[in-house]
């Protein structure tokens, strides 16, 4: 595709989700941002936000396959990844792949998986395959993972380890409609679903060509140092006891491309870099015990820095 069809397209991607999702063109452009980075998104909300309409809204947007994954503790690992089982018309085992395998997969209430059922994801998350019974199976790309969790309720959950923190590109909110927003909501929804009105407005092979079109966006080297020294700062700080990974550096680099392309531009500059920052890096860091007793929010700490 050409530079201009490019930017054309990710527009009407943009617009289509925003028929569902309403007076949220943050959410949708950064949510559309981390799967052009060939990232997945972590959503902590309150139920009811749209976190799964907004999943939905985007497989829809590109015909890819959806799936939804209800976490509880009593779920297994074979429960996500799949399981061989046993046919008897051929008296062989044969593979029956489990939901992971689909384009868009919703994990929802992540946190209420155990945690060996939360780490059967950091395989998919990291290496787009899953391994069963020591047999390697591809997943189709593109591949999403939108994980949501509820922030109120902690009884009969399980807190997420920071390795697979570290394997969500992103963390953010949804956050309340305001009131002419929320009438807006009520209005669409008087006698149809918007879901149910939006069509394919761009092919996954077409996803798959921008991801390599964002790996193109120039950045300069001052750029590189620039992002380099805020991760350095995460670590050197003792605002924080642990700062972030490589990858978190890896992560807010390829953000800031994809945040240069919605603006329709083939090169990153230094606010898309800001801009990507407390999205990549807040959820990572383990704030100092002087830190949480202030009630300072990582977000606020890595905007300063």
């Amino acid at each position: 595709m050409e530079r201009q069809e490019i930017f054309e397209k990710v527009d009407s991607f943009i617009h289509n989700v925003e028929k569902v999702i309403v007076g949220k063109h943050e959410v949708v452009s950064t949510a559309i941002a981390v799967l052009l980075s060939e990232g997945h998104l972590l959503m902590e909300d309150v139920p009811g936000m749209g976190k799964t309409m907004l999943a939905k809204a985007i497989s829809k947007s590109f015909a890819g396959t959806f799936r939804r994954i209800q976490f509880t503790p009593d779920l297994l690992p074979s429960d996500v990844t799949g399981s061989y089982i046993y046919d008897q018309k051929t008296g062989e085992f044969i593979f029956r792949p489990g939901p992971i395998f689909a384009n868009i997969v919703i994990a929802d209430e992540i946190n209420r998986g155990t945690p060996r059922t939360q780490s059967s994801l950091l395989e998919p998350m990291e290496e787009y395959q899953v391994t069963v019974d020591g047999n390697t199976f591809k997943l189709e790309k593109p591949f999403f993972l939108i994980a949501t969790q509820n922030p109120v309720e902690r009884e009969g959950t399980y807190f997420l380890p920071v390795s697979q923190m570290d394997r969500f590109m992103v963390k953010m909110k949804v956050g309340y409609p305001n009131r002419e927003q929320e009438v807006k909501i009520l209005v669409d929804r008087k006698e149809k679903d918007p879901l149910q009105e939006i069509n394919p407005v761009i092919t996954k092979e077409e996803i798959i060509q921008i991801q390599e079109f964002v790996k193109k966006i120039e950045v300069d080297a001052r750029l590189y140092e620039y992002i380099v020294n805020i991760t350095q700062l995460t670590r050197e700080s003792d605002k924080f006891i642990l700062g972030v990974s490589p990858r978190a550096s890896l992560d807010l680099f390829r953000l800031s491309q994809a945040f240069a392309l919605l603006e329709r531009r083939t090169y990153a500059i230094p606010d898309d870099v800001k801009k990507a920052a407390p999205l990549v890096l807040a959820h990572r860091v383990i704030p100092a015990t002087a830190v949480k007793a202030e009630k300072e929010m990582p977000e606020e700490i890595i905007k300063e820095m």
